[in-house]
């Protein structure tokens, strides 16, 4: 089965990829703005596949793999400018959207597990269990304060205090104070901020 993001198959991807690609160059080499432009032509590249319908959400994330090999990145840019290499970009940039696709897929899956296996824990010890496991999917940080809620806190207050989290070793506190505590799931949080893994993996 041929590499695809998502259910979109490589034969529709090419086109845009490839033309996100030399869009991607020609920003970097007009350099319009004096602070660089890295951060904005790297998020191009993502906010582009999202309007194309590619990519459901801003899930793919260039920059670590353009950081992790630097030098090829500026190598590959120079060569087209130099010598006109665009295949050899071309090469690099499509090897890069592939790497860090297998990279988040990887990571999603392993959340994804470790938020069963929270379920399976909570379940029997508290009935809040799913809404525990829930909320903390995308945001593994919380705040033990009613007025936080709704402002990028992943876990309720209730379900902290009610003490089953803590007790399963899901959450644990990252605060000393007595009050407005901080909670912290690290195991998930582990998993969003390890380095990228660039070589090709296997997706189960």
């Amino acid at each position: 089965m041929p590499w695809s993001i998502g259910e979109v198959p490589a034969r529709t991807l090419l086109p845009p990829l490839a033309q996100i690609a030399l869009a991607h160059y020609q920003f970097e080499a007009i350099h319009p703005f004096l602070d660089g432009n890295g951060r904005a032509g790297r998020l191009l590249v993502t906010l582009f596949l999202v309007e194309r319908g590619i990519l459901p959400t801003p899930l793919l994330y260039l920059s670590a793999f353009f950081e992790a090999t630097r030098r090829d990145y500026y190598d590959g840019l120079r060569g087209v400018t130099e010598r006109g290499e665009w295949n050899t970009w071309l090469e690099y940039f499509l090897n890069g959207v592939a790497r860090q696709s297998e990279d988040a897929l990887s990571r999603a899956q392993r959340i994804n597990r470790l938020l069963a296996g929270w379920r399976r824990e909570l379940r029997t010890a508290v009935q809040s269990a799913d809404p525990v496991a829930r909320q903390t999917r995308g945001q593994p940080v919380s705040h033990d304060h009613p007025g936080v809620e709704g402002s990028g806190c992943g876990i309720h207050d209730y379900p902290a205090r009610a003490g089953a989290a803590r007790t399963e070793g899901i959450v644990q506190q990252v605060s000393d104070a007595q009050r407005n505590r901080v909670y912290c799931a690290q195991t998930l949080l582990d998993i969003l901020e390890e380095p990228p893994q660039l070589t090709p993996i296997e997706i189960l």
